[in-house]
């Protein structure tokens, strides 16, 4: 069942998939990730002596509209996504003897190695009241760094298994698993370390916020895969033919 459908089709696909996985993503969000922000915020509003954005000035959106937005935020993230999904599969498929499902398992998994896993290991989320104001362009900078790191990083794992084509499959999974590996070490190496959380900050607080932003995009990454893989196997299986049952001999 390779990808044959034309790039509007796709893009269509993308949409709706990334629009599932972005409330989905949401929804973990909301019950996972929203009792950490909300621990984290309570000590930086004790910290500031119980107003962490100063005594005359109010945040523009309160905590329930922001609790509410992320559904909105990450709905138009997951469309954007899976628009961009859908135009790397129409591009990508000619490379690939891969089925459509399984080519869209596969992307899955890179997209979120390049974009998620790589640049959270070596710059990780931090909740509230840990980081510095004053090098938030720096830390996005080095952010984008570790994301241009990742996408190295996966295009290498993907030239050395296509290079492989004539060994076996798992040494040509060892093969590209090790250049990915190579390449992280060497990009974590040069870029440089960034660590401003405070030494009061409770150190479970912190794991578990990371922790739950780990969650959030994974839910994000994963339910876009495998939407768009399912939606495909739909489409395929729903176009084919039906084939009738062979006349009997009366």
């Amino acid at each position: 069942m390779p990808l044959n459908e034309s790039l509007k089709t796709l893009l269509l696909r993308g949409l709706l998939a990334g629009l599932i996985a972005g409330l989905l993503a949401a929804t973990v969000g909301y019950f996972v990730g929203e009792p950490k922000i909300e621990a984290a915020i309570a000590i930086e509003e004790a910290a500031a002596g119980g107003h962490s954005h100063g005594s005359e000035e109010e945040p523009l959106v309160s905590r329930g509209g922001q609790k509410a937005g992320q559904f909105l935020a990450l709905g138009l993230a997951g469309l954007a996504l899976g628009a961009i999904f859908a135009a790397v599969a129409h591009f990508g498929r000619r490379y690939t003897a891969l089925s459509g499902p399984r080519f869209a398992i596969a992307s899955a998994i890179g997209g979120w190695a390049a974009i998620v896993a790589v640049p959270f290991f070596k710059y990780p989320a931090n909740p509230p009241a840990v980081g510095d104001p004053e090098t938030i362009s720096d830390r996005t900078w080095l952010w984008v760094a570790a994301v241009v790191l990742g996408l190295v990083a996966v295009g290498a794992a993907v030239f050395v298994y296509k290079l492989l084509h004539t060994q076996l499959d798992s040494f040509r999974l060892i093969g590209g698993v090790a250049a990915f590996v190579a390449v992280v070490t060497v990009g974590y190496i040069a870029l440089p370390g960034v660590d401003e959380v405070k030494a009061d900050f409770p150190a479970s607080l912190l794991w578990q916020f990371r922790v739950s932003s780990l969650a959030v995009s994974a839910t994000l990454w994963a339910c876009l895969g495998l939407a768009f893989a399912a939606l495909t196997e739909f489409a395929t299986r729903s176009s084919s033919p039906v084939r009738e049952p062979a006349a009997t001999a009366g």
